[in-house]
C-alpha cells in the first residue's frame, strides 16, 4: 500500500487554518469558551458519509489535524484511505483527542472530504462507464483555479487516465496533457493542418500530437488530412463538435445526430481505417457523461479515450462529524452513535 500524501504538499494556509479564518464562526467561540473555561474534554469525534461513491480528501483532511490543531501529536486518528468504497453512513474518520485543540478545524476537513470524494465518485461513475476506455479530466477551465490540484488529485483516485493542468497533476508530480486547441487553429487562419505541424515542429517529441478536427465542422475530411501531413507521428484526432451542429458526414437526422454521436465517431473511424491510418486513435470530448459514455460503450461506438468536462462538478456528497465519546464514556445526539468501520486505518 502507498503511503498517505506528505502534509506538505497541500500548501496549506496553516496560520489562517489555525486561527479559525477558514471556520464556521460557532466552532472557534466553542474553542474560545472550553481554552477560557480550562475545560478539555477527551472526546471521539466521528466523521460519517451521507452518500455512496468514493472517499477523497482523507489525506488532505489528515494534514490539516496534524498541521493545525493545537496539540497534532496527542491526536488518535484512524481513516479510510483515498480510494475506498463508501455508503451512506460509513464512519470514514475517527479524532481522538481533547477537543479544545481541534474544534476549529471541522468546517475545513468536512469541506474537504465533501469535494474531493464527490468529485472522485464522479470520475469512478464514467471511468467504470467507459469499461477500460482511457478517461481524461478536462473541467479546469470551468472551475476556480485554486481548485485545481486538489481537484486533479481526486480525479487520479477516481481513475482518470490524465489531467489537463499541470496544477491538476502537482500532488504526484505529474503533468497536465492535452490536444491541439481551437485557439491555435485560429491563429493559424483557421488552417488546421497549419497547426498540427507547427505543433509537430515546436513541441517536444514525448508529447502526444493529438489534434482538434472540427473546426470546419468535417471531421473526416480534417482527421485525414492531417493524417496525410503527420503520418505515424499523429497520435490520435480528437472530436469536439458542437451540441448544435451536426457534421458534414453525418446522415442521420433527429437529436441524436448532433454533436459528437455515434455516427460521427464512426465515420470518422472507418475512413481512417480504410485510408491506411488505422493506428490514429479517436478522442471524444463535448457534454460528455457518464450516461452517455455508457451508452457509446454499449453501442459499440469506436472511441478510443473521452475527454470529460463540466459534469464531473456536478452534484455533492455531504459529511457530518459528532462527537459519540467523551472521556471514555457514550456521548452522543440521539441517532448518532458510533458507527464503528473496521476498515479504518490508524494513522501514523
Amino acid at each position: 500500500m502507498s503511503p498517505r500524501l506528505d502534509p506538505r504538499v497541500f500548501c496549506l494556509p496553516v496560520a489562517d487554518i489555525r486561527r479559525g479564518f477558514y471556520t464556521d464562526a460557532y466552532f472557534t467561540r466553542t474553542r474560545r469558551i472550553l481554552q477560557r473555561d480550562d475545560r478539555h474534554p477527551r472526546v471521539l469525534m466521528q466523521v460519517f458519509t451521507r452518500g455512496n461513491g468514493t472517499v477523497c480528501g482523507t489525506d488532505e483532511a489528515i494534514a490539516v489535524l496534524k498541521l493545525c490543531a493545537d496539540k497534532p501529536r496527542a491526536l488518535r486518528i484512524r481513516a479510510l484511505r483515498d480510494g475506498a468504497p463508501m455508503r451512506p453512513h460509513d464512519t470514514v474518520m475517527t479524532i481522538e483527542g481533547d477537543y479544545a485543540t481541534f474544534a476549529h478545524l471541522e468546517t475545513v476537513y468536512l469541506g474537504i472530504l465533501a469535494r474531493r470524494s464527490a468529485l472522485a465518485t464522479n470520475v469512478r461513475h464514467v471511468v467504470e462507464a467507459a469499461a477500460g476506455k482511457s478517461v481524461y479530466f478536462f473541467p479546469a477551465r470551468f472551475d476556480h483555479w485554486l481548485n485545481q490540484p486538489g481537484d486533479g488529485w481526486a480525479a487520479k483516485v477516481g481513475g482518470a487516465a490524465g489531467v489537463s493542468t499541470d496544477a491538476n497533476a502537482a500532488w504526484w508530480r505529474g503533468a497536465g496533457i492535452g490536444t491541439i486547441p481551437h485557439g491555435l487553429i485560429g491563429a493559424y487562419d483557421g488552417d488546421t493542418v497549419a497547426a498540427a505541424e507547427a505543433f509537430d515542429r515546436h513541441i517536444p517529441r514525448n508529447v502526444n500530437r493529438v489534434v482538434l478536427v472540427d473546426w470546419d465542422n468535417d471531421c473526416v475530411g480534417t482527421a485525414l488530412a492531417c493524417a496525410r501531413a503527420l503520418g505515424r507521428r499523429l497520435w490520435g484526432v480528437r472530436l469536439d463538435t458542437s451540441k448544435d451542429l451536426r457534421d458534414h458526414s453525418v446522415c442521420g437526422r433527429g437529436p441524436a445526430s448532433y454533436g459528437v454521436c455515434a455516427e460521427l465517431v464512426r465515420n470518422v473511424r472507418n475512413a481512417l481505417n480504410v485510408n491506411g491510418f488505422g493506428w490514429v486513435k479517436i478522442v471524444v470530448s463535448g457534454g460528455f457523461t457518464a450516461d452517455k459514455v455508457k451508452r457509446f460503450v454499449k453501442d459499440q461506438v469506436p472511441f478510443d479515450v473521452v475527454g470529460v468536462g463540466s459534469s464531473l462538478l456536478q452534484g455533492r456528497i455531504d459529511f457530518t462529524a459528532d462527537i459519540v465519546r467523551v472521556n471514555g464514556r457514550p456521548c452522543s445526539k440521539v441517532g448518532r452513535t458510533l458507527r464503528s468501520n473496521p476498515r479504518l486505518r490508524l494513522v501514523s
